[in-house]
């Protein structure tokens, strides 16, 4: 018999881990639920292995060990009762914060309450037991192996997180006898760096700083970043929502968008992660990605990222800038400026759709006012053009929804009420929380953009999944006619019986009359609504010129394939190919 390594990829994936986290010590109780772990182990020289007979001892060994070695230390049980009598000795590594590792074996947890033998609940803890509790499933495929990689990382990161203490993985088997693997297929590890640590080495690499969701940012932290970027001549990628104002903006929605070309400068060695949730879905391409914030946590939103630094993002900034000269004259973002800016001027003429609100509306917004964009529509499409550089923006993009998009806008506007607070949302959106614009604390300084086109325009665009149903997506995907069928009279009445000076166009000709008044940077006695009607294929239309304004002739290869092969046939063809 070969003894190796077992087949299970989870086990595997696991045990590579471990040995990169320095998790070396094992702690074994006997069983037939845990054998694929512990005879892994067992023939691999890296492992220090131990045996205790019962769980309760073993728990309590664990203790006394990671205490001396200062070392986390693993322990492995089987199914039934056994893990239940790790408790006492987890409570004890809670309360020390010992860093030790309990792999509870189980069987598939989908046999929980079906009178099976031996297969116990251990789906939830005592809060005082341990630090994280992760169920590791049977991998199945690539998305398993991405998803739960990052989860074990994050298991083991939390035995020396805060201090450190007692983590719990339950760790499905099949009961493989193959123990055939030779060789641990890697898994992508993921460190976590604090300022007491050693910094990793950062040179020789192209550098892209992508900017989430952001509160506005401190003169200090703009220069830090301002400093980094002329040290290491990187560039720093925003939405209306990342609030960076300094030298190495590029705004490059639009260049990420193109569907049949891909710039060459959006592809980067290393992205520098900050923020919070982004609604630009599309992003630098990049081999490596670092996450810098001060919660430490485990954000892996483009299946890159190898290293989390728990700081503040000054902190960060400051210490890279401070390891290299300013030698750069920031050529990358300039660059990328001067890409976005070609694109930009062979942007063909749009029909009437909120794209072409943005194009002639973004870059006149009154200097130092403030921008809310509703979900997803409007996010998306005016993200392809610049405001002025004292413009800061914002959605609700924490939890994505349409529903609070209106009352968020009233409640920044409070906070200042001598600055203009300018917000664009669709109908749905607009409607779902129109209450709001009926509270009394309301004032002058409120601005609406409404486009309405009587439907959830989003799930009527060319590229949406809902779009092959045609007219067959209005009733219920597109929630079509709904709120007065665009009728000219419902929120003209409902907003100037609340105080609002309301205006409206139909046509192009119309909104530019309208902008002046409805741009103007001076205060008026009323909050003003502007509602403007739209039509679902001018949306589409709008969205489409933008997307192929520039192809390359892989992009265009590219797109016939997927045309002739479709999305399924693509997917098999990258899985062939192990992409």
């Amino acid at each position: 018999m070969e003894k190796f390594y077992s087949i299970e990829r989870n086990v595997q994936m696991l045990i590579y881990l471990m040995k990169q986290h320095g998790v070396r010590k094992v702690v074994a109780s006997p069983g037939t639920t845990n054998i694929c772990f512990v005879a892994s182990v067992q023939f691999d020289p890296y492992f220090e292995v131990y045996s205790a007979a019962d769980e309760r001892s073993a728990a309590y060994i664990a203790c006394g060990l990671a205490a001396e070695s200062g070392e986390p230390v693993a322990l492995s049980c089987t199914g039934a009762t056994a893990s239940r009598n790790y408790v006492p000795g987890l409570t004890e590594a809670f309360y020390r914060k010992l860093p030790v590792l309990a792999v509870t074996a189980t069987q598939h947890t989908g046999r929980i309450g079906q009178n099976i033998p031996q297969v116990i609940d251990r789906r939830v803890q005592f809060n005082d037991l341990v630090r994280y509790s992760l169920q590791l499933p049977t991998i199945h495929d690539s998305d398993d192996e991405w998803a739960y990689g990052v989860k074990i990382n994050e298991a083991l990161l939390a035995l020396q997180e805060c201090g450190g203490g007692p983590v719990h993985i339950n760790l499905t088997t099949k009961y493989s006898k193959d123990f055939s693997v030779r060789e641990l297929k890697p898994v992508k590890v993921i460190k976590r760096i604090t300022t007491a640590d050693k910094f990793p080495v950062l040179e020789g690499k192209r550098i892209g700083i992508f900017v989430g969701a952001h509160r506005a940012w401190s003169k200090d932290l703009t220069k830090a970043v301002d400093a980094f970027c002329a040290a290491y001549d990187a560039a720093v990628f925003c939405d209306h929502t990342s609030n960076y104002l300094g030298a190495y903006r590029v705004d490059f929605s639009l260049v990420f968008q193109q569907a049949l070309y891909s710039s060459p400068l959006a592809t980067v060695d290393l992205m520098i992660d900050m923020g919070d949730i982004s609604g630009a879905y599309a992003q630098p391409k990049a081999k490596e990605v670092w996450r810098v914030n001060p919660d430490g946590a485990v954000r892996d939103t483009y299946q890159k990222l190898t290293k989390v630094f728990a700081m503040t993002e000054q902190e960060f900034f400051q210490h890279y800038a401070a390891m290299k000269e300013a030698v750069a004259d920031g050529h990358y973002a300039a660059d990328c400026r001067g890409e976005y800016q070609r694109i930009l001027d062979k942007m063909p003429e749009l029909p009437f759709s909120n794209a072409w609100l943005a194009q002639q509306t973004c870059a006149r917004l009154p200097e130092n006012s403030v921008l809310h964009l509703g979900i997803l529509n409007t996010l998306r499409t005016w993200n392809f053009y610049q405001a002025p550089k004292t413009v800061r923006g914002y959605a609700n993009t924490g939890g994505f929804g349409i529903d609070g998009c209106v009352s968020t806008l009233l409640g920044a506007s409070l906070a200042d009420r001598q600055s203009l607070y300018f917000g664009v949302f669709g109908d749905l959106a607009f409607f779902y929380d129109m209450n709001s614009l009926g509270n009394r604390h309301v004032g002058a300084n409120l601005r609406i953009i409404l486009v309405n086109n009587g439907r959830g325009t989003e799930f009527r665009n060319y590229n949406h999944p809902a779009a092959r149903f045609g007219e067959d997506a209005d009733p219920f995907m597109a929630a079509a006619g709904h709120y007065g069928r665009q009728s000219d009279m419902l929120v003209r009445h409902y907003a100037e019986d609340l105080g609002f000076e309301y205006l409206c166009a139909h046509t192009k000709e119309e909104y530019n009359r309208q902008l002046d008044r409805f741009l103007s940077s001076e205060l008026t006695d009323r909050p003003m609504l502007l509602e403007v009607f739209t039509d679902s294929k001018d949306e589409s239309d709008a969205l489409y010129a933008i997307y192929h304004i520039e192809h390359s002739v892989k992009g265009e290869a590219k797109g016939k394939v997927r045309k002739v092969l479709g999305d399924k046939g693509v997917a098999a063809v990258k899985k062939l190919l192990g992409r």
